[in-house]
């Protein structure tokens, strides 16, 4: 486990919490004071890091506690749930939304203690995306989905449909204005993530929901005949088809395929901001299309959230600084220039959109968009079925392949 420590400054001065004057709408009420003298420590990933240690410093300062903000570079989770076996865990962890099955699962996260007003502060998906078997386990901190970026030069209207794309992609090759149809990664293992919005449309889905609203890991869709019907139309966009999906499409090299204008459409998310503002590319984002006559095309909708450990040192402190501190308004935003993402909280992302008015629409094309299963299920899906996307759009036979990834995943639902 590599960890980098950003900071461990020790700070002694107690100061009452400020919460309503910073803003944020409210946490788990009379939480009592944190004792002085007490430590918390932090894991987050490096993009966050900066904002998060000075954050964790001004909390440090209001409540005389010691504050660590440790970096985890790789493997966050992985790392988190093994330190959090061995009592070497850190107090607070930040990661996506779709872990909370499989931390909890370990043991490894408590739910936390929002009161109705700070609930209601929130984007609804985001404190959906947190919610597990009833009860809420993360602070949401931003929500993010895919959309279509557009260059505007090279495609000035937003296509209706795939096939539209397709065809406007396929015309603008002809005419050597661009070298690829649209540009979605895929990569020789696949990429489960973003073509999840092409196979809904298609027809497919990867987990029923239940009667009461949740993921059924038993109700498994990649094992039924709509999963072959949607990998079908799939294959036909791919390298046997009209060549618009390709393996040689990766995560490395999809966002340069558009901005050297090699492609007019990309399908990716709001990470991509900031490098795109350093292009010269003029762009529009609107929601993915679906194909003609299908479904329409839903994004998996993802939540960054923070959690308190469930053998954490210092749980009372975890929990003010996640239900009290984390939820203010300047945190929030702090958070968002580190790594902009649709903010979660509405006072934030109110702010943000005075400045970047397409934070707005990315969240208004996942309000379709399916939650990510947080299922513990859902860690069987993502190795089989990219793998089985990558061969079917390098030709493999649609049905039996997605047959064969189905068998794999149900053996390893426990």
């Amino acid at each position: 486990m590599q960890l980098r420590k950003l900071c461990a400054a020790t700070l002694l001065v107690t100061v009452p919490l400020a919460v309503a004057a910073c803003g944020g709408g409210g946490g788990s009420g009379a939480t009592p004071k944190p004792a002085e003298g007490s430590a918390l420590t932090i894991w987050v990933d490096d993009r966050r890091g900066p904002a998060m240690k000075e954050a964790a410093t001004r909390f440090g300062q209001e409540n005389g506690v010691t504050v660590n903000v440790e970096l985890v570079s790789k493997d966050l989770q992985a790392n988190f749930v093994t330190a959090s076996q061995a009592g070497k865990g850190p107090d607070l962890v930040l990661g996506a939304h779709d872990w909370i099955g499989n931390l909890v699962q370990n043991g490894a996260i408590d739910p936390v203690q929002l009161t109705d007003q700070a609930k209601a502060a929130f984007d609804p998906l985001a404190i959906k995306g947190v919610t597990f078997n009833g009860q809420i386990y993360g602070v949401p901190l931003a929500v993010e989905n895919v959309v279509l970026f557009r260059n505007t030069d090279l495609a000035p209207q937003a296509p209706a449909t795939i096939e539209e794309m397709v065809a406007t992609g396929k015309a603008l090759k002809a005419s050597g204005k661009a070298s690829e149809i649209f540009a979605l990664p895929v990569g020789q293992n696949g990429d489960a993530y973003h073509i999840y919005p092409l196979y809904t449309s298609a027809g497919g889905y990867l987990f029923g929901v239940g009667a009461n609203g949740d993921y059924d890991p038993n109700d498994l869709g990649v094992a039924k005949p709509d999963a072959a019907t949607a990998f079908t139309k799939i294959a036909a966009l791919g390298e046997k088809g009209e060549g618009a999906l390709k393996r040689s499409i990766t995560g490395d090299n999809l966002l340069s395929l558009f901005t050297t204008k090699k492609t007019a459409f990309m399908i990716s998310g709001p990470w991509q901001f900031a490098e795109l503002a350093k292009s010269n590319v003029k762009f529009e984002i609107s929601p993915v299309p679906g194909f003609a006559g299908g479904k329409p095309a839903r994004p998996f909708v993802g939540v960054q959230a923070l959690y308190v450990a469930s053998k954490g040192k210092n749980k009372t402190v975890a929990q003010e600084f996640a239900t009290n501190f984390f939820i203010q308004t300047d945190v929030a935003v702090a958070l968002y220039h580190a790594d902009p993402r649709p903010p979660a909280l509405i006072a934030a992302l109110d702010q943000v959109k005075a400045t970047e008015p397409n934070m707005a629409k990315v969240l208004e094309a996942g309000k379709g968009g399916d939650i990510m299963p947080a299922i513990p299920a859902m860690a069987t899906i993502w190795d089989p079925f990219g793998k089985a996307e990558a061969a079917i759009i390098g030709g493999a036979q649609p049905t039996s392949t997605i047959a064969a990834a189905a068998k794999t995943i149900q053996s390893q639902i426990k």
